[in-house]
């Protein structure tokens, strides 16, 4: 054998080595599904390179080492409740025993949440620490435009603080409003602090209105920061993303939903617009729990310690004795159809280093608490087998099962992955309508007209696995009636699929939808 052929053979062999070493790194991971396996150890024998260097790209879920480091020593910095981990997730070790008091600051009357429901909200509790607190007060925003006017006046009206997280925050009219009412408070003294993604929000990070935020003395930090792309890659997975909407001021005011700092009509991606996205502004206890959140994201990433913030009591601004009242509501008065006086709420953070089955636990307990009646709207929907079998299980067993998309996505792989679905949710009875008046963004769930679930989570494996998400799960009818007539509209404005126009789908189509929805596992 000649010396070339000798190197040619070496070379084969450790190739082959190579791939039998990551394919046993796929089927040695933890909590990967059968399917998940079987696709990355095919891909990586039938494409001799191409296929471990993806799986070395986006195979793992991994945030790195230092940054698993940084999060928990800022979480044992923090009062009790802990963030609840998955003591294989990265690293992190997951707590012995919660300890929930700190930010239990309202008790739940018995019946405040009915026995029916009570498991739902144990399953919350289980994932982030935080049990449900009465004493909120809601109201479902508008619109878009609504949201942004009404959290400028908040911001403007802040006396202490005033905290922000986006996953996408634009340098347009919107996200420089806020970002001038941030520049206000900050000039009134006022502690101001803004964490946003930074691939998400690229374009406002790089921005004259960053500079001027930084210059008027508001704390800014990016989260989850690239760096060099490059080098990235070998410290942790590039796309893994902090996806929540996060607002809280003065510790009593919060956000929740889908909707990014933003103009509806997202210029970057114009020709879906508008972007129709739902938001309810929270007053209460329920802010703690957002605050707690906010802080277990903020200080990894800052030299900050928001400790002294999360003990002091509620209600109690640091310039007031304890005695003192607390300001009257600062945004315009509730509509007559939300509850005053008690909604009962629990705030559910997951992501890359909580329990790697916690989204889709949340969304399957839901689905299968389901009654009478169960209505989603989500943008994304690449489901895991357990989340499809369970939407398909609450439409045979008589509850009125919809989901509503957005007729046109602005990604043509999700669109297609979540097209490859309908055969078998329209057989089993499902309701799928799709809505053609903009990108439906909107991030809801309603259930037997008391039970719902706001927030920025999606329907599809990203969410489940890979982003950092907030979501706030509720029991109120009131606010449930709101949350489903606004269901109601994207309903009225939406077409109905039937199983005669997927059946008359072209076999292209077909071939095309499934060949994208295999992949899925591996994405």
């Amino acid at each position: 054998m000649s010396e070339s052929s000798l190197m040619a053979s070496l070379l084969l062999v450790a190739h082959f080595a190579l791939q039998v070493g990551i394919a046993m790194r796929v089927l040695l991971r933890p909590h990967r599904e059968p399917a998940a396996r079987m696709t990355w150890v095919i891909l990586i024998f039938a494409l001799p390179v191409a296929g471990f260097v993806a799986y070395l790209l986006v195979g793992e879920t991994n945030i790195g080492r230092r940054r698993v480091e940084r999060l928990r020593q800022s979480l044992a910095r923090l009062p009790a409740p802990r963030l609840v981990t998955h003591p294989n997730a990265a690293g992190i070790s997951e707590p012995d025993g919660i300890s929930p008091d700190s930010i239990r600051p309202d008790s739940i009357p018995p019946d405040s949440i009915p026995p029916e429901h009570r498991h739902l909200f144990r399953l919350g509790e289980s994932i982030s620490g935080f049990a449900p607190v009465s004493g909120n007060q809601a109201r479902l925003l508008a619109d878009s435009t609504a949201t942004i006017d009404a959290l400028v006046a908040d911001i403007d009206a802040a006396r202490d603080h005033v905290h922000l997280l986006f996953y996408i925050w634009l340098p347009d009219n919107n996200g420089r409003r806020v970002a001038e009412a941030l520049i206000r408070a900050a000039g009134r003294g006022l502690m101001c602090r803004a964490l946003a993604d930074d691939l998400g929000s690229r374009r406002m990070i790089g921005s004259e209105h960053w500079r001027r935020m930084r210059d008027a003395g508001v704390r800014l930090a990016r989260a989850l920061p690239i760096g060099n792309p490059l080098l990235r890659v070998l410290t942790g997975r590039i796309d893994l993303r902090n996806h929540r909407k996060i607002v809280v001021i003065d510790d009593w005011i919060t956000y929740c939903g889908s909707q990014n700092c933003a103009d509806a009509e997202f210029l970057i991606k114009a020709k879906y617009a508008p972007w129709v996205d739902l938001m309810v502004r929270f007053e209460g206890p329920i802010a703690r729990q957002n605050q707690y959140l906010f802080a277990s994201d903020w200080m990894p990433h800052v030299e900050d310690d928001m400790d002294a913030l999360l003990r002091r009591p509620l209600r109690q601004l640091p310039s007031q004795p304890a005695s003192a009242p607390f300001p009257a509501p600062l945004s315009p008065p509730l509509s007559s159809g939300i509850s005053q006086d008690a909604l009962p709420a629990q705030v559910i953070g997951t992501g890359p280093t909580v329990r790697w089955s916690a989204m889709p636990e949340v969304f399957e307990a839901l689905i299968y608490s389901a009654r009478q009646e169960l209505t989603i709207t989500t943008p994304y929907y690449v489901p895991d087998e357990s989340i499809q079998a369970a939407l398909c299980a609450s439409a045979r067993r008589g509850v009125r099962t919809t989901i509503v998309f957005p007729a046109h996505n602005d990604s043509r792989i999700v669109a297609a992955a979540s097209r490859s679905y309908y055969a078998e949710l329209l057989a089993a009875g499902v309701r799928i309508f799709e809505y053609p008046k903009g990108l439906l963004h909107a991030k809801s769930l309603t259930m037997d007209g008391a039970i719902s679930l706001i927030g920025s989570a999606n329907m599809d494996r990203r969410s489940f696995e890979l982003n950092y998400e907030n979501n706030i799960l509720l029991h109120d009818p009131a606010l449930t009636a709101s949350l489903r007539e606004r269901q109601q509209q994207y309903l009225a404005d939406s077409v109905p699929i039937t199983p005669e126009q997927v059946g008359a789908w072209s076999w292209r189509q077909r071939l095309w939808n499934n060949t994208v929805a295999m992949l899925g596992p591996v994405l």
